[in-house]
């Protein structure tokens, strides 16, 4: 009899067991120390839509569950008049174990005529990006099939790191292309590397990345003239 077979010999409840589920609803547990089994891809999240960085934080969040080591690194997003100064996904990710952040971003836009310094906005992109080659080039150094501290510091090793907004660093010619694939081509085989931002197409990235991702705007609420909303936008 082949598997095929068996297969179809099987009541549903049965099949519902065999699979990695195994029949069971899903529940919340406590969270410890663990590490992922199939970690190491590249992913690229780009679009002129809304839910980049909302999709990036929502992985950042479900593998922090799972109790992996998770660091989110923001390109850009140093605070704005436009917005308040608190944000929500900062607050959250400070309750929750095994993620932590850091915020790179120089007040401002970056060529959006706002009065922000524009060669500091240069200046923080670089060293934003200098800060993603020490955190994973520490992870090289550490062996991520292994569960990591919750309260680890970043340079002590993560599973996944998140690079918020680099994609529209280089859109803004505040990093190189070469400086990213180099980034990516350096990651150790067990880091799992999400990159966002970027209104056009990060073909550079086509070969290098596993996942790439286009969020694309059919309508927005910006369009009509509504400003960013606290709880969906900050």
């Amino acid at each position: 009899m082949t598997d095929s077979d068996d297969a179809t010999d099987r009541t549903p409840s049965e099949t519902r067991r065999a699979t990695p589920g195994g029949g069971v609803r899903p529940t919340a547990d406590d969270i410890e120390p663990a590490a992922p089994e199939e970690f190491g891809l590249v992913q690229a999240w780009w679009g002129g839509g809304k839910g980049k960085t909302t999709a990036a934080l929502g992985m950042a969040f479900r593998a922090a569950g799972h109790g992996y080591r998770v660091h989110v690194l923001q390109f850009l997003k140093g605070g704005a008049d436009s917005v308040e100064s608190v944000r929500g996904e900062y607050n959250a990710i400070a309750a929750v174990p095994g993620i932590s952040y850091e915020n790179t971003g120089h007040y401002g836009w970056h060529g959006l005529l706002d009065g922000s310094d524009e060669d500091e906005h240069l200046a923080k992109a670089r060293g934003a990006l200098a800060r993603a080659e020490d955190v994973v080039a520490a992870a090289g150094e550490t062996d991520l099939t292994a569960p990591l501290p919750l309260d680890g510091d970043p340079e002590a090793g993560v599973h996944l790191l998140v690079l918020d907004e680099i994609l529209y660093a280089v859109d803004q010619g505040l990093i190189d292309e070469s400086a990213v694939l180099d980034l990516v081509d350096s990651k150790p085989a067990n880091l799992e590397l999400v990159l966002t931002g970027s209104h056009s197409e990060p073909t550079y990235l086509l070969d290098a990345a596993d996942l790439v991702t286009e969020v694309r705007k059919v309508k927005h609420p910006f369009d009509e003239g509504v400003r960013a909303r606290k709880g969906t936008e900050y």
